[in-house]
């Protein structure tokens, strides 16, 4: 009886609650005319977040790529002409192998400082901020990145330090954004939705910089990209909100549709301590970060050095080499949505698990980019190695409705701190595959990038084996949240707020 009475009481005090917030919103209405009210209540509130983010991500990722073309154009030979008049041939910029490997891993050593205090910090201040912010300061640091090239490679390298950390905010700022907006049944589709502006960002960063780089001249590149993202920030701060029931023209269905699938409120965990210790001891952790960090490392792989490689091995001019290395980011930008959408489908089908569905998403990703890795450092012709290589990065959009989702599964109020610390670790890549790739890659021979290749495959192996065995899709028992609500889906009472969620 004293159970059903605190059950009540709570049902209570959330009806008035959501009577409080319709109230507000409609308050915030009243100043605009009824035709704009009405328009702007036809689109759910979280598509709109999930849109926005998905063109954060792919200006965040313009930023980010760029200089892996530019950079090239910036060190081949150029006709010049001396003050005596003598024209010769030599590079803008003389960096070696080694530099340049340096140069393209400095970003990363910011972007990975930022990671586990972005998780913490964008649960005090919200995520809607904290990324809105580190996309702003990115962009302006890009648009400085000409100036500081030409000023010296130290302050260049300063550059991109910069950049990465305000870039590293990115993703454990998106998570705590969904733990408040996102159904527990659209989690993946509404985060890999996003996430895949990575992607498209990626790819249309690559053709696009190496045609500006070829026709207008490489600082161009950095200016566009730095002026778009701008723009995306006006957007970002005017339309989105941090919490639902704060947003003035979401509809009461919708917002009951969120916070009853979700099944607690912001106010119920704001003020709940991470439990730094049973994190770092829980395997399910762990398994997301071998997996993150596993497809991290043939991602940045090919993402810092694939114009490269095809400018190596197969003798691709610049230009051609940014469109050759954009399709294999074109389909895993297409194919991350699909996966997204293919994996809460099995979990609404209840014919699989949470659990299963992850680990099928992943590790079968991963073997089948092993696969394709491998065949990538055989393959003698520029279509086989593109198409090789296309098939093992589009894969890693099925590994993406795993382990990147994963986080919301197993604790959802402390998912941007696991993002941000699964995210630390699957930066280290990002540091270290440039860098090993420069001392590698010394006479640019098919033989070097061989073994490249094999790296690559060697840890999406090692990568699945692990989260095969141990990750989950349950919530752990040290993510509970005591006095929970959960909404009945019978008949409509008047203890019961919600009624039917169907």
């Amino acid at each position: 009886m004293a159970d059903e009475l605190q059950e009540y009481s709570e049902r209570t005090a959330i009806k008035k609650t959501f009577s409080q917030e319709s109230d507000s919103r409609q308050a915030l209405f009243a100043s605009k005319p009824e035709i704009a009210k009405a328009f702007m209540q036809r689109f759910p509130k979280r598509y709109i977040v999930a849109l926005l983010a998905f063109l954060g991500f792919c200006n965040a990722y313009t930023m980010r790529v760029n200089l892996s073309i530019a950079i090239v154009a910036m060190v081949e030979n150029k006709t010049q002409t001396d003050g005596n008049g003598t024209v010769y041939s030599a590079p803008e910029f003389p960096w070696d192998s080694r530099l340049q490997g340096y140069i393209l891993g400095s970003f990363f050593y910011g972007y990975i400082v930022t990671q586990i205090p972005a998780g913490w910090l964008s649960n005090k201040v919200g995520g809607k901020m904290l990324f809105g912010v580190g996309v702003f300061c990115t962009a302006l640091f890009t648009l400085v990145t000409p100036v500081c090239a030409q000023t010296s490679v130290y302050l260049l390298i300063a550059c991109r330090v910069f950049e990465g950390l305000f870039e590293g905010v990115a993703y454990p700022s998106m998570h705590a954004l969904w733990s408040n907006w996102a159904p527990p049944l659209e989690r993946t589709k509404l985060s890999t939705f996003a996430f895949s502006g990575s992607y498209f960002g990626t790819m249309l960063a690559m053709p696009l910089s190496g045609v500006l780089a070829e026709n207008v001249g490489w600082p161009s590149v950095f200016y566009l990209f730095g002026v778009l993202a701008v723009l995306w920030c006006i957007f970002w701060f005017y339309f989105v909100v941090e919490l639902p029931e704060n947003h003035p023209t979401i509809s009461n269905e919708e917002l009951e549709y969120i916070q009853a699938s979700i099944g607690f409120t912001h106010q119920q965990v704001s003020n709940q301590n991470p439990p730094w210790i049973r994190m770092f001891t829980s395997m399910p952790v762990w398994a997301i970060i071998l997996a993150h960090t596993a497809e991290n490392w043939g991602f940045y792989t090919l993402l810092t050095t694939l114009p490269m490689f095809l400018n190596d091995v197969f003798g691709f001019e610049l230009d051609l080499a940014g469109f050759a290395s954009a399709i294999p980011y074109l389909v895993m930008a297409i194919v991350i949505q699909v996966g997204g959408h293919l994996a809460d489908w099995m979990r609404q089908k209840g014919t699989f698990t949470t659990t299963q569905v992850r680990k099928m998403f992943n590790c079968g990703a991963f073997a089948c980019q092993a696969v394709f890795m491998v065949l990538a450092a055989y393959t003698t012709s520029p279509a086989a190695a593109v198409t090789c290589i296309t098939v093992a990065v589009g894969c890693g959009g099925f590994a993406w409705a795993g382990f990147s989702v994963n986080h919301l599964d197993i604790a959802p109020q402390f998912a941007s701190i696991l993002m941000g610390l699964s995210n630390c670790f699957a930066t280290i890549p990002g540091i270290i595959s440039p860098t090993l790739t420069g001392q590698i890659v010394q006479d640019k021979t098919a033989g070097e990038w061989q073994v490249i290749f094999y790296i690559a495959a060697a840890v999406y192996i090692v990568g699945a084996i692990f989260y095969g065995l141990f990750a989950s899709g349950e919530r752990q028992k040290w993510a509970e949240i005591s006095n929970t609500y959960t909404p009945c889906t019978e008949s409509s009472t008047e203890d019961m707020p919600y009624g039917s969620t169907n």
